[in-house]
């Protein structure tokens, strides 16, 4: 059976990050992917220099209009990731709503990209729209650390420090968040990255709890783009195949961004 994703996320010329690091895993995994373009620009930002075009949320609802005159906007999942524009975001907060009433079972999957190492690399003007209007309509968020930071306003020394985060997030909105990196001190010394998640599950006999889970991958001493990216769309994936399981989601996806590196 056909799964369709709709993937809101950035385009570069050169390298991969955002649509290019996550729509051919999801093809190759066997999702129908359509992409948007949140912005279009010759190279990540991390560069000295990089030039392009931002849509709009006036461009981004044509196309969206477009692929609705069609009656060809029935989606299972939305994906979404880099965003500079407040307005295109809320846009996007929309569709999402409207999506959800055509199809109620739709799993909203949002990678709220803001910045890392304590600094952000959008406009400060997202934070309120993503806090106070994407959370609500997410059904997995996948932040960093300094992402989930700033989305809860509560800072994270220690692993009790991130499941309250975990937590507040969940009060926010999502029924399942996955902190993707973490500074947290690792049992297996500072040579390992702690990644957590925590997942809201109703059982069989209607009874609600929460399950969390923590793991541990060695650190590369290299610097990376579009892993988050790759990450969240294989957090998709996993999730569609398993839906009331965390551990093996997350394990898959992190082996999948690890095999990366070559034998």
């Amino acid at each position: 059976m056909e799964c369709r994703v709709l993937s809101i996320q950035s385009h570069v010329v050169r390298g991969y990050v955002g649509n290019k690091s996550a729509t051919f895993p999801l093809q190759v995994l066997g999702f129908e992917v359509d992409s948007i373009n949140s912005v279009q620009f010759s190279n990540h930002t991390g560069y000295a220099h990089w030039k392009g075009q931002v849509l709009t949320a006036e461009e981004l609802n044509v196309l969206y209009e477009g692929i609705k005159l069609n009656n060809v906007n029935h989606y299972d999942y939305v994906l979404t990731g880099y965003s500079r524009d407040t307005s295109f975001l809320e846009m996007v907060v929309d569709i999402v709503q409207e999506l959800k009433k055509t199809n109620p079972s739709l799993v909203y999957v949002c990678d709220p990209v803001m910045g890392d190492h304590g600094a952000m690399y959008v406009p400060e003007s997202l934070l309120p729209v993503y806090r106070d209007k994407v959370l609500p309509v997410a059904d997995i968020l996948t932040p960093n650390q300094f992402e989930a930071e700033l989305l809860t306003g509560r800072k994270m020394y220690t692993e009790k420090d991130a499941v309250e985060v975990m937590d507040l997030l969940h009060e926010m909105g999502p029924e399942t968040v996955v902190l993707t990196s973490t500074d947290l001190p690792s049992k297996h010394g500072d040579k390992f990255l702690v990644a957590l998640g925590s997942q809201k599950i109703v059982r069989p006999d209607g009874t609600k709890t929460t399950k969390k889970i923590r793991m541990e991958m060695p650190k590369v001493d290299a610097v990376f783009v579009g892993t988050g990216d790759l990450f969240a769309a294989m957090l998709l994936a996993w999730t569609h195949h398993h839906p009331k399981d965390l551990k093996p989601v997350k394990r898959q996806s992190q082996l999948c961004i690890m095999s990366l590196r070559g034998p």
